[in-house]
């Protein structure tokens, strides 16, 4: 009875996100080859905005959001923080990351990611633009590793669309030998 607080305790998750993290490689742990029990729900809530709370407040601890993000991984069942002996579920508004700066190396698009994720677009990490049927909105996104999204912030999308380039009559922007559609069949980039 006295394991059960530590186990949905941010500090537990916390703790057992760094004793994953020093098992992993590159500073991530191999969340994919875990297949611990499910130990319910933990208040961590992922905002539209990238913004990481905990029980409603904002987790102000920029390591621990970078700790906790390391951990995370999308399931059929949706996004859960997972160590070797526990996995709980937590709530995603949007993308659990947020594509925060691009830059054009070579031929290749890299992106930075809110939570330090280095991200090189291609045709193992796809850029998408999801069109908001009421309003036209895009709501573009690059994939940062099994599974896991960074929507793109506006800025950065505007970067990408200035990069766009005609292709068979769609605008999009090339990366790795992969071309990426950013701009609606028929329609210019404004």
């Amino acid at each position: 009875m006295t394991d059960a607080p530590a186990k949905t305790s941010l500090e537990g998750v916390a703790q057992a996100a760094k004793d994953a993290q020093a098992s992993g490689e590159r500073g991530l742990p191999p969340v994919w080859l875990w297949n611990p029990a499910h130990c319910g729900e933990i208040d961590i809530r992922i905002r539209k905005d990238g913004v990481w709370f905990h029980e409603g407040t904002p987790i102000g601890r920029e390591a621990l959001v970078r700790l906790f993000s390391t951990v995370l991984r999308l399931d059929p069942d949706g996004y859960h923080l997972v160590t070797p002996v526990e996995k709980m579920k937590i709530t995603v508004e949007d993308a659990p990351f947020i594509a925060t700066r691009v830059d054009q190396e070579g031929d290749a698009l890299v992106f930075q990611t809110n939570v330090g994720d280095t991200v090189i677009a291609g045709p193992d990490n796809a850029i998408r633009v999801e069109i908001d049927p009421a309003t036209g909105e895009p709501r573009p996104y690059v994939h940062v590793r099994r599974g896991l999204e960074a929507l793109i912030a506006r800025p950065v999308f505007y970067e990408l669309v200035e990069l766009a380039t005609p292709k068979d009559g769609v605008w999009g922007v090339t990366s790795n030998g992969a071309f990426f559609p950013v701009a609606p069949t028929g329609s210019a980039p404004a």
